[in-house]
């Protein structure tokens, strides 16, 4: 049985339609031009009134009104098909993150020449519904057109500083928080103390021949945008290691004076996840005196324990649960998003949560690392909030009592 529904099914078909055709552009050529600022194939739309953040009663929104927004990942071709997720995140969120239609590949295929049409669609949308925006996201190696690193550093800085000008100018006044730059700390963290860290050896690093674009890319969001929130954005910061050369790099970022507002914690959950994993990263950075803002950016929970090999090379995957997820597992689910909401209601720089997706069946872990059954979010297939969401709603929920 097929995981996604026809309708998902057909938009999903349109989304990647488009993006083929935004995808056969190609890049510039030769490196030496570099492109005016004059980019865009629509005008910078005048911002409309700044939005009033809704909190639905009997929600997570509503819960942790004081504490922070909660939201998901979103994309226009779910508009265009009043899909069933646009019904729940207009009921339940307060905050939005275009699920990719804010990244380089999609706005800027082409050097020079953008198209801001599907994503002034969804940001204007989330607006209109009382939902903060957050772009996501400006710099991230895996939507990085080839284009980009062409040329001297200099000139693969000044075509970056283009970009995010047009991009953020566009923008300015709609998106309020940006993920400046996206999953940028080295991945090298099962090698023990021999990791090599803090930097991932990007295309961008490669082209650079160092970090430096990190700071370039946060000094030119910060000159377009002065009120707009600038974020450092990764995952797996769960993980000691890698949440060590994290936080070496936004102390970096500090130290050398770049506009840095807050980190994004990704949040991709395993069953054999804790609570106190996932705390302990933010109150690490907290403790060091940075002064940053927290917010958690992909959250989800996979259904399945898998060995390395799996995600390698898709061997030795677990099988398919089929359609209804296990008992045991919802159980607990519903357990560690208590544990967690509650954890981070109890620190004031945790100022916004998102799930990545809406239902069960619109998030990445149902295709990877093998298409299967998951259910990693807080509201199922149809729409309905798991036991989960009731748990972290209600706190005299009896988790696996029925309620």
């Amino acid at each position: 049985m097929s995981i996604f529904s026809a309708k998902k099914t057909a938009f999903l078909m349109s989304a990647a339609m488009v993006l083929m055709l935004t995808a056969c552009g190609g890049g510039s050529g030769g490196g030496s031009a570099l492109p005016l600022n004059n980019g865009s194939s629509t005008p910078p739309i005048s911002p409309p009134p700044p939005p009033v953040v809704s909190a639905p009663a009997n929600t997570i929104s509503a819960k942790f009104h004081g504490n922070f927004l909660f939201g998901g990942a979103l994309n226009s071709f779910q508009i265009d098909a009043g899909d069933l997720a646009v019904d729940v995140a207009t009921a339940h969120f307060n905050s939005l993150t275009p699920e990719f239609q804010l990244k380089a590949d999609v706005l800027a295929p082409t050097e020079g020449a953008y198209d801001f049409t599907r994503a002034d669609q969804i940001v204007n949308w989330a607006i209109e519904n009382g939902m903060e925006v957050r772009g996501h996201a400006l710099v991230w190696h895996e939507a990085t057109p080839d284009y980009f690193y062409e040329g001297t550093p200099e000139q693969i800085r000044a075509r970056l500083e283009d970009y995010i000008t047009t991009v953020v100018t566009h923008f300015r006044g709609r998106v309020k928080v940006w993920d400046v730059v996206n999953e940028v700390t080295s991945v090298d963290i099962y090698d023990g103390e021999n990791g090599v860290g803090p930097d991932r050896d990007t295309g961008w690093y490669q082209a650079v021949g160092s970090a430096d674009y990190i700071d370039w890319a946060f000094h030119a969001a910060r000159a377009a945008d002065p009120d707009a929130l600038l974020f450092l954005n990764d995952y797996e910061t769960e993980n000691p290691i890698k949440r060590a050369w994290f936080i070496e790099i936004a102390q970096r970022l500090i130290d050398r004076g770049v506009p840095i507002d807050g980190v994004g914690h990704q949040m991709h959950l395993q069953p054999n996840s804790t609570a106190t994993e996932v705390l302990a990263a933010i109150d690490d950075v907290d403790n060091q005196f940075l002064g940053l803002i927290n917010h958690i950016t992909e959250l989800d929970m996979s259904a399945y324990d898998n060995p390395g090999e799996c995600w390698v090379s898709q061997t030795n995957c677990q099988p398919d649960f089929g359609p209804v997820a296990p008992t045991e597992f919802l159980e607990a689910q519903a357990q560690l998003m208590r544990d967690l909401f509650n954890g981070l209601a109890q620190r004031p720089s945790v100022e916004s949560v998102t799930q990545w997706g809406v239902l069960d069946d619109d998030n990445w872990l149902n295709f990877t690392p093998v298409e299967r059954n998951n259910f990693p979010l807080l509201f199922d297939r149809n729409g309905n909030p798991k036991s989960a969401y009731e748990a972290i709603v209600d706190d005299d929920y009896v988790i696996g009592g029925g309620g």
